[in-house]
């Protein structure tokens, strides 16, 4: 069964408190620019969100998906966004269905919707340097030293189609994150940037984590950083397998097989259905013939 999704038509969800609205590629009228995405997820003058989740044509898929930080970048995955966008397939573009191959800029993943969880094949992970990428030669970007100003931080690079920097810490401390977060981000070790986790191992299947993402800022929680989160703790022998990665938004359960496929169960609640009015789409308009 398909559903014809009207003109300007959004679906908006969140994952554990990391909330994004779906947009279909074709049914906008206004062109999405950087400035376009800044002002929908402005939360005072737009939609609000934590990004933009663009259903796109795919030749390889059932969907192809792009995503949008607030700032008006791209991202090449997202964890939370694959499941608010599997629930938003389900119910308005593909709906009647029960799992969806998506193809994103990060690569290729499957979603399946069971018992009211959402789980997600969030591909393989690499630890190399030039996977993220990092300055420097290739190599294992585990345990790395970084200099912060006069302090000096460990921690262990990765990527899962995205990349993140990921340390561990005795006891999590919030302003710690806030003040270090953007500073990891925009070093000039990541030319791309990066996503930063400070986590604490509480046992071998259990780890907090303090996500600070790259062009969002802090977030409640993050699907690809829980997944960070669990693969560095894997690799450091500080975890098992299967492990609980505990957020300020709440927990979700992440998978690494023997040859490092990362597997991603959690929730995705639907927050709003709707048009955006003319009123928006007008300025949207006016945004995009300005830029």
């Amino acid at each position: 069964m398909k559903l014809r999704v009207p003109s300007d038509f959004f679906f908006k969800g969140h994952g554990l408190g990391n909330d994004y609205f779906v947009l279909k590629q074709g049914r906008i009228g206004f062109r999405l620019t950087p400035y376009a995405i800044r002002l929908l997820c402005d939360r005072h003058k737009g939609i609000g969100s934590d990004g933009i989740l663009l259903h796109v044509k795919s030749a390889k898929a059932d969907a192809g998906l792009r995503i949008y930080n607030p700032d008006g970048s791209e991202a090449q995955k997202s964890g939370n966004g694959a499941r608010i966008f599997a629930l938003y397939l389900s119910r308005y573009g593909l709906p009647g269905r029960k799992s969806y191959s998506i193809e994103t800029p990060g690569g290729m993943i499957r979603a399946k919707l069971e018992n009211g969880l959402i789980t997600v094949d969030m591909g393989r992970v690499s630890f190399k340097s030039k996977d993220l990428p990092m300055r420097g030669r290739n190599r294992e970007a585990v345990m790395e030293k970084l200099r912060i100003g006069s302090s000096v931080v460990r921690f262990t690079g990765l990527s899962v189609g995205n990349p993140h920097a990921v340390i561990f810490v005795n006891s999590l401390s919030r302003p710690q994150a806030l003040r270090l977060g953007p500073k990891i981000e925009n070093n000039p070790l990541f030319p791309e940037r990066t996503n930063v986790q400070f986590a604490k191992v509480v046992s071998r299947s259990r780890i907090k984590a303090l996500i600070w993402e790259r062009g969002a800022g802090e977030t409640l929680a993050s699907g690809s950083s829980a997944c960070a989160v669990a693969a560095a703790a894997r690799k450091l022998g500080y975890a098992r397998p299967d492990v609980s990665i505990e957020m300020q938004g709440g927990t979700l359960r992440i998978s690494i097989d023997p040859d490092w496929n990362l597997t991603m169960t959690g929730p995705a609640v639907e927050v709003a259905a709707g048009i955006i009015s003319n009123d928006l789409v007008r300025r949207l308009k006016s945004s995009a013939q300005a830029s």
